[in-house]
């Protein structure tokens, strides 16, 4: 597997697979058969509550663990410290593993500054390997970096190619901070997917638009985590090593950036509904 080098040092793979709104059952088979497909970075969260598949996934794959990079969050209820340490050991009890390669914190409302702190002892007694976040704007992102003593590694937002985040990405860079794609198909929006551009640069290189789509996040620098049911889907959206884009290719996809965001809500309502309620992520199957 293709990898991008993180500000720390370690490596990352290239593109994952998604578990957001998989159920437990169905998480469990799916995150198997993607890693006996070639994936090698899987993608979880408290919040998702399938961390346990996940865990059983990876053993059940018989994948050696050291090949396998994980990427799990801390939701905002577990921001506070004290509560994020625990949780963190929680976490890792719920995926079977003595290390994390990839911590998150899920959004940026609640005690960010507190599980900061949580996520950089995490780092240095190796519990994790990097830390970062998703779903940072800008703001929160400048806010962090005021009193983090170490720089996250990855951010996770939403980005594809009608929201590229130009600006964003730049600011990004100037930091070293890698950029992690969550809805990197634009949340299945067929506008988005059949769009001539793709349709007509697959062509040329015997792809399917969603190919090109992925291909493009990984030239861009970025990294695209798409979650799929489909079997056929799963083995095409990693089989896009074989063919590069040329800049006339990057270029038209550029120009068809509409800035357009599919998940949009307010930061008082963020507040409001995510650092409310004692969530029991154990509760799990």
């Amino acid at each position: 597997m293709n990898t991008f080098k993180l500000n720390n040092g370690i490596e990352m793979p290239v593109i994952g697979y998604g578990t957001f709104t998989l159920e437990p059952a169905d998480c469990e088979e799916l995150v198997a058969r993607a890693l006996h497909g070639g994936y090698r970075l899987i993608d979880t969260a408290n919040m998702y509550k399938n961390e346990k598949a996940v865990g059983r996934a990876i053993r059940k794959s018989k994948v050696n663990r050291g090949e396998i990079f994980i990427t799990t969050k801390l939701w905002p209820t577990s921001f506070p410290y004290e509560k994020a340490c625990k949780e963190i050991d929680e976490t890792l009890k719920r995926l079977g593993t003595d290390h994390i390669e990839l911590l998150l914190l899920h959004q940026e409302v609640g005690d960010v500054e507190g599980a900061w702190r949580a996520c950089e002892e995490a780092l240095q007694s190796g519990k994790v390997r990097a830390i970062g976040v998703s779903n940072f704007s800008r703001e929160s992102m400048e806010k962090l970096l005021s009193y983090a003593k170490v720089k996250p590694s990855v951010v996770q937002n939403e980005c594809h190619p009608y929201l590229q985040e130009n600006g964003f990405r730049e600011y990004l860079a100037k930091n070293d901070i890698r950029l992690m794609s969550w809805y990197p198909l634009g949340h299945g929006d067929l506008s988005l997917i059949m769009n001539p551009v793709f349709e007509e640069i697959g062509a040329k290189y015997n792809k399917t638009n969603v190919q090109v789509i992925l291909r493009w996040h990984i030239q861009s620098g970025i990294i695209p985590i798409p979650s799929t049911r489909d079997m056929v889907h799963l083995r095409d959206n990693i089989d896009i090593f074989d063919f590069e884009l040329s800049d006339e290719d990057m270029k038209r996809i550029a120009d068809i950036n509409r800035d357009k965001r599919y998940f949009k809500m307010p930061m008082f309502v963020k507040q409001i509904a995510f650092t409310r309620g004692n969530i029991d992520f154990n509760d799990q199957v």
